[in-house]
């Protein structure tokens, strides 16, 4: 029996995918509890629009990441830390921080849990830091580390 998924399941597939069930496993599991719908002409016509939309939804949300890319490589963030007499920071800078920055300097906001660090920053500096979008590959951004003055 063919199906189409409604949720992603790690046994059987993606979310709009079409698969082949046992009929049994279709009707008494995976259709009542609303993790499949049945393959019909019309069902599938449904999958194929949501499709459809699903891709210009992750066209345009390409371009707003690109665009975001573009304008995070221009010039590094700075961010400010309270520092003692040999350069050395209170406490180590955090992906809270640098989310902060981004906000107020370059005028967006970014989730903190999409900020990594290569090595935690302890000193005054330059680095680079990944931002994940959930793309291929994370956006490598430059940052300085300057004194609070």
């Amino acid at each position: 029996m063919q199906i189409i998924l409604i949720k992603d399941l790690d046994t059987l597939g993606q979310k709009n995918e079409l698969v082949n069930v046992r009929p049994g496993y279709a009707r008494n599991y995976l259709i009542p509890n609303k993790i499949a719908i049945e393959a019909s002409a019309s069902n599938k016509a449904v999958m194929e629009q949501r499709a459809k939309h699903q891709q210009k939804e992750e066209a345009k949300l390409l371009a707003e990441i690109a665009a975001v890319t573009s304008k995070l490589k221009e010039s590094p963030v700075s961010v400010t830390a309270k520092t003692g007499t040999s350069g050395k920071i209170f406490g180590a800078i955090t992906s809270i921080q640098i989310a902060r920055a981004i906000r107020d300097q370059k005028g967006y906001e970014i989730d903190r849990k999409r900020i990594s660090m290569p090595e935690e920053i302890k000193e005054l500096g330059s680095y680079k830091v990944h931002i994940n979008f959930g793309g291929a590959e994370p956006v490598e951004v430059d940052m300085d580390v300057v004194a609070e003055a």
